[in-house]
């Protein structure tokens, strides 16, 4: 069966890479992909944006790269942003915690964390 092809036909396909990053970065209007849970970062910076998230207090989803290396790599190359934590709002790369915190202290944070 396996040399016919037909075994591959009647196996589940696995998705792309690319779908499965932009169905990640989609899964809510604000998506976080940190080192670590909310709350049990495991990074200090993962940890200094889930203070800063807490201060806000919009919901968001979030994913532990830790638990999937493709995911961690993928993301990387897919979003041209070689660092963890990274901050998406309805798909689109916001940045880390430097332009987090960098939005934060002039005030557009809010408003950009909301889409607005």
């Amino acid at each position: 069966m396996d040399a016919s092809g037909e075994l591959a036909g009647m196996l589940p396909k696995k998705q792309n890479l690319d779908e499965r990053l932009k169905s990640l970065i989609n899964k809510a209007p604000l998506v976080v992909f940190m080192k670590g849970e909310p709350e049990n970062p495991r990074c200090g910076f993962s940890r200094t944006l889930m203070e800063i998230l807490k201060e806000i207090n919009l919901p968001f989803f979030s994913f532990d790269i830790l638990t999937d290396e493709e995911v961690r790599q993928g993301l990387k190359t897919f979003s041209n942003w070689p660092t963890y934590p990274q901050v998406y709002v309805k798909g689109e790369l916001i940045g880390g915690l430097d332009i987090i915190k960098e939005m934060k202290a002039d005030g557009s944070l809010l408003d950009a964390l909301k889409g607005e």
